[in-house]
């Protein structure tokens, strides 16, 4: 017998991917380029929900596979290193922000330096669940996953 719970990600996968087929299929007409740029990265974000969900569907349904210590180790250094990068983009978007009149620039800049925010707070819980290891409980996965998504799953998100 399916879950509640699997049968809701299942459902949620597929609205994820009929938003990016229309998202895609609205755009090709759009001259506007922030519009149809804002509207893409939508269309990713609803690819990357879809994803995100699969991954939650996978966690519920099968049995995780054991990791080597090198694999843990590569991950670790992965998720590191690009908080390292987050860290340093966060701060020169910030830096340059103040200096920005345009409004519809400062609008996209605004946008991508939050998403910039949630990927740095995103990176650093994966980084403590990989650092707790074998302690790691589908509780922490769920809060990792759905803690930084922007309205979790609701319109505009």
């Amino acid at each position: 017998m399916r879950s509640n719970l699997v049968r809701f990600i299942e459902e949620q996968i597929k609205v994820e991917k009929e938003i990016v087929d229309s998202l895609n299929r609205g755009i090709a007409d759009i001259s506007n380029p922030a519009v149809r740029e804002t509207l893409r990265g939508i269309s990713f974000d609803s690819m990357k929900h879809s994803e995100m969900y699969l991954a939650a569907l996978e966690l519920l349904t099968k049995t995780p596979q054991a990791i080597t210590q090198e694999q843990l180790d590569r991950q670790r250094e992965l998720i590191e290193k690009h908080i390292r990068i987050e860290v340093s983009l966060i701060k020169r978007i910030s830096e340059m922000l103040p200096s920005v009149e345009d409004e519809k620039v400062k609008l996209l800049l605004n946008a991508i330096l939050d998403d910039e925010r949630r990927h740095h707070e995103l990176l650093k819980k994966v980084l403590e669940v990989l650092v707790k290891g074998e302690t790691i409980t589908e509780e922490d996965w769920w809060n990792i996953i759905w803690r930084s998504v922007p309205f979790h799953g609701a319109p505009g998100g």
